[in-house]
């Protein structure tokens, strides 16, 4: 046992060690599970960042927040219009502003504008003149197209047309681009570190917007945190290290998805 707790020590110390050593940190999520916003609080304040970058809001919702709003829940929740944007409660997001008061805020948001301009003209069309820089001129080659499809489908509870699986990879593509561009440009803006809140799904180091910045930006150092949850496999992306929390309680996403899609 004694053996067992030195051992975990060493790799919290570790952890730590290597986050001291990065400029970006990616910190994933599953969007409704309160024990992982806790632990991106958590490291938040550790780090201390000089920049966060929110896949949850837009540029001009981030450019709303200050030090003075970060003071007041009920005000910033309220400026960011929070309880219409669709994500989970705002009481669990909260503790990350709070955690890091001082910090400049960049927001990364997909809009539905830029999803359907995605759909019409194209990645490299919608994202702008650096798409190359970030990868999105780019095939995915055949066995990440396929494994990326089933995964939408699989999100989208096996009944998404197969016609719309290209389209759900690139809308995701874009989305991991723009985290990825953004968390860049709050680096060159503030000089680091950065910590970028997103969900799994875009701060996997294989494919997601830590492998784009990578492309971008090879010379930064970068981390990246999956969250997983007790009894449930783990995210797979070949994150830097794996935080575990209890699941959510939650209905069965599915039965809703396929309730309002029959409606």
């Amino acid at each position: 046992m004694r053996y067992f707790a030195i051992a975990v020590l060493m790799a919290c110390a570790a952890v730590a060690q290597a986050e001291t050593n990065v400029d970006i940190v990616f910190l994933g999520e599953v969007h409704d599970n309160a024990g992982h916003h806790a632990r991106q609080a958590k490291r938040v304040q550790e780090l201390q960042p000089a920049a966060i970058v929110w896949e949850m809001l837009s540029v001009d919702d981030a450019k709303r927040v200050t030090p003075a709003l970060v003071a007041d829940q009920d005000a910033l929740q309220a400026a960011l219009d929070w309880s219409g944007s669709g994500w989970p409660d705002f009481s669990m997001y909260y503790p990350i502003f709070a955690a890091a008061p001082s910090a400049q805020h960049y927001g990364a948001e997909v809009s539905r504008d830029q999803a359907f301009g995605a759909m019409q003209a194209g990645l490299a069309a919608t994202f702008g003149p650096d798409a190359a820089e970030f990868g999105l001129t780019a095939s995915l080659g055949d066995e990440q197209q396929r494994q990326r499809e089933a995964l939408q489908l699989a999100a989208h509870c096996d009944a998404m047309p197969a016609e719309m699986l290209p389209v759900m990879v690139s809308i995701q593509r874009l989305r991991d681009a723009q985290l990825a561009r953004a968390a860049l440009r709050a680096y060159r803006d503030t000089g680091g570190p950065v910590a970028v809140i997103t969900g799994n799904g875009h701060a996997r180091r294989d494919w997601g917007a830590p492998a784009l910045l990578h492309l971008a930006a090879p010379e930064l150092g970068l981390h990246s945190l999956g969250q997983g949850e007790l009894g449930a496999g783990a995210p797979e992306g070949g994150f830097d290290e794996i935080g575990w929390s209890d699941p959510a309680a939650r209905p069965d996403p599915c039965e809703a998805f396929l309730k309002s899609r029959n409606n």
